[in-house]
């Protein structure tokens, strides 16, 4: 028997709200102990506050896709709890692949394009999971009755575009681990234009609902 969606939203807001708090842990970690001054030694640390821009961005837009998607769930089932954890747990992994790429971006080539891929490979799962868990609630009619199907393709077109993007930013690391971590700014950029299923200005709501 399917059942009420609020207490996997409120699970899945507090998974998410650990994790962005758990990167500002690792990635904003100071220790200045240089000898050439408090500039030098912040300087120094350039990798990590990309990487720690960057992830927040890519954890924010998760949420706000996620916060998104679930205004129309209105009932859950084993599977769809199962895809949502899965979502969960790469987006769990990104602080712990994102202190990597922070620690090894002055490295060896080698060690920059391992780490950028397997950044990558972490917000892929996540997207990936984003679609099948969308697909999943269509296919077992878990989405609100009112909702109209035309929206809802709509807005599982807009989920695909994350893997191409994120696919594209993978080949990237091929070329310059840098810039393709600086392509996952342009993705997030792009989703915060308003799209299908994105919350409308608050006097369109209403007339959204109608």
């Amino acid at each position: 028997m399917a059942r009420d969606a609020s207490r996997v939203e409120a699970f899945s807001d507090a998974v998410i709200a650990i994790v962005l708090t758990l990167m500002a842990v690792e990635l904003l970690q100071f220790t200045p102990e240089r000898v050439d001054g408090l500039a030098a030694a912040l300087s120094h640390e350039w990798p990590a506050y990309l990487a720690y821009v960057i992830t927040f961005a890519i954890v924010g837009q998760v949420w706000l896709t996620h916060h998104n998607m679930w205004r129309y769930v209105v009932r859950v089932d084993q599977m769809l709890l199962v895809l949502n954890l899965m979502l969960l747990m790469f987006v769990a992994a990104i602080p712990f692949t994102a202190n990597l790429l922070a620690d090894n971006l002055r490295g060896s080539v080698a060690d920059q394009r391992l780490t950028a891929g397997l950044y990558v490979g972490t917000v892929l799962g996540e997207a990936l999971f984003f679609n099948l868990s969308w697909w999943w609630a269509r296919r077992r009619c878990l989405l609100h009755p009112g909702l109209d199907p035309r929206l809802a393709k709509a807005v599982a077109r807009r989920f695909l575009l994350g893997p191409l993007l994120y696919l594209v930013a993978f080949a990237v690391v091929l070329v310059d681990p840098v810039l393709s971590l600086c392509a996952y700014l342009l993705l997030v950029a792009l989703y915060l234009f308003r799209g299908p299923g994105d919350l409308p200005p608050a006097g369109r709501e209403a007339a959204e609902r109608a």
